[in-house]
């Protein structure tokens, strides 16, 4: 059973309101609670009223009404612990209230416990707020998970044969595919697994990753890549590669010991197309992590309070998972500021401040890599110093990150680098962006395919000069950017030859 549920149960909190979306797992750890702290449990729904978990009458006919439900629990005479399931559907009759009420005074002192499963991000009544005592349910945990894992591979065992073969390292790193599932998204996934081949080994871990990001994604607000697929690699960016391989120090034993608390997350911006994103997925593939990315205009819903819910089940998952690097994309599109915040009903003045409360209370080891192209748009609590490790400005790369960068598309493309002038491309690609850089490398490769000839120099050359970089269309906004960031960033690259 999950420590702090079990805490709240100890401490006399008569009424408390359990938010999940696992019902039939909330109801298992609370009837292992009810056993451990010798309670009697009852469970109440508007479809069967109080009875007994397993037994087919309620205890008294009307009991399907919550009324009576409540007023029938309190009347009884033994120390038990109350689960009501459909209760928010009535809680802010004046009778329900009451009757709450009563319960909360009555068994102040204990024993007996009453319990409102919710759904998560549900909003309490403000005439209870102050007697229910909230609290959120969290992910299974590796002990959880292994609990989960064994149960499910009894089950299958049970009707079919089945062989095991994970040593202690395969068994550790299936746990850590599975972190961030519910109790029944892992059943599934380790029955899919087996029910594949009738074996659960090393080669389901894979497997069981996919399983993992489909499931991510259908949830709507991120995207799940694991470590071993993350196949992204950096050109230039010296003073942050530094940086990294400074701050992964802090992942260490010897830190630990020293009381050095894991990397927080670096904000990086500057110039679209420069590399932001892809900075940002080097440091999960760098670090061996697992990546989650939240693009921050998905926060946003028409509901009153459905954003902020959506940022809590985001950080919720990410700290399930971790640890991970977790990439909020265009980060001014959750928080930005327009004027007194009113537009938007605070939606964003809400959500930034959850932002900074989680980021400064974390206790999970979830590194956050933030990207950002209108630096004017983020609000000045983001930017203070100690907010994040390190604000690195990614400007556009210079001659030698320009030949690296062509070098890592050609490379890509299954093309030889060394078949073409790349001194040459990186002086013809002044001012490109990375992102330029690959589309013309992309664009010369069709070409080729059109005339049915090899790649060339002189091809690319062609493309390149076919092309208006952002630099030239969009000249003053960059300049407008880079004298933002002149003295308050740091330059991502050595070769830019000033701490911008």
């Amino acid at each position: 059973m999950q420590t702090h549920l079990r805490s709240l149960l100890l401490a006399h909190h008569p009424l408390i309101l359990l938010e999940s979306a696992e019902e039939a797992r909330s109801m298992e750890l609370l009837a292992e609670a009810a056993e451990d702290l010798d309670l009697k449990l009852f469970e109440w729904s508007l479809t069967g009223g109080l009875r007994r978990p397993g037994e087919e009458r309620p205890l008294e006919g009307r009991t399907v009404q919550a009324g009576l439900a409540l007023q029938h629990a309190m009347d009884l005479q033994v120390p038990a612990l109350f689960v009501f399931k459909d209760l928010s559907a009535h809680w802010e009759e004046p009778t329900i209230v009451r009757f709450l009420k009563d319960f909360e005074n009555r068994f102040s002192q204990g024993p007996s416990v009453l319990v409102i499963l919710g759904s998560p991000g549900l909003e309490i009544p403000v005439s209870l707020e102050s007697v229910i005592h909230r609290h959120v349910l969290a992910l299974p945990g590796p002990e959880e998970l292994e609990q989960i894992v064994n149960a499910t591979l009894q089950s299958l065992a049970s009707r079919i044969v089945l062989q095991v073969e994970l040593s202690d390292a395969d068994r550790d790193r299936l746990l850590q595919a599975l972190s961030g599932l519910t109790a029944n998204q892992v059943r599934q996934a380790i029955a899919r697994a087996v029910l594949e081949d009738r074996r659960l080994d090393a080669a389901d871990i894979a497997a069981t990753q996919r399983h993992k990001a489909a499931a991510v994604r259908d949830g709507g607000l991120l995207e799940f890549h694991a470590a071993e697929e993350n196949r992204a690699d950096l050109g230039g960016f010296e003073n942050l590669q530094a940086w990294l391989k400074r701050a992964a120090l802090g992942f260490s034993a010897e830190a630990r010991a020293m009381r050095l608390d894991p990397p927080r997350g670096v904000l990086l911006v500057g110039v679209p197309g420069c590399g932001k994103s892809l900075a940002a997925k080097t440091i999960a593939r760098q670090w061996g992590l697992p990546l989650l990315k939240l693009d921050a205009g998905r926060l946003y819903d028409k509901y009153i309070g459905e954003s902020e819910k959506n940022f809590l089940r985001a950080t919720a998952m990410a700290e399930a998972i971790a640890p991970c690097v977790l990439w909020i994309d265009e980060m001014e599109k959750a928080f930005a500021t327009g004027g007194d915040g009113g537009s938007d009903g605070g939606t964003a003045q809400r959500t930034l401040g959850l932002f900074l409360t989680w980021l400064q209370e974390k206790k999970e080891t979830v590194f956050l890599a933030a990207t950002a192209n209108q630096i004017h748009r983020l609000p000045p609590e983001l930017l203070r110093k100690g907010r994040f490790d390190e604000i690195f400005f990614i400007d556009l790369p210079n001659a030698e990150e320009r030949r690296v960068i062509f070098a890592i598309h050609l490379s890509r493309r299954n093309q030889d680098p060394a078949g073409v002038d790349l001194d040459r491309l990186a002086v013809e690609s002044e001012p490109f962006s990375g992102a330029e850089i690959e589309q013309a490398v992309i664009a010369a490769l069709y070409e080729c395919l059109a005339r049915r000839c090899g790649l060339s120099t002189e091809v690319l050359v062609v493309e390149l000069r076919r092309t208006v970089p952002l630099a030239v269309s969009r000249r003053e906004e960059i300049e407008q950017l880079r004298a933002f960031a002149a003295g308050r960033f740091v330059a991502a690259s050595v070769a830019e030859g000033r701490q911008t």
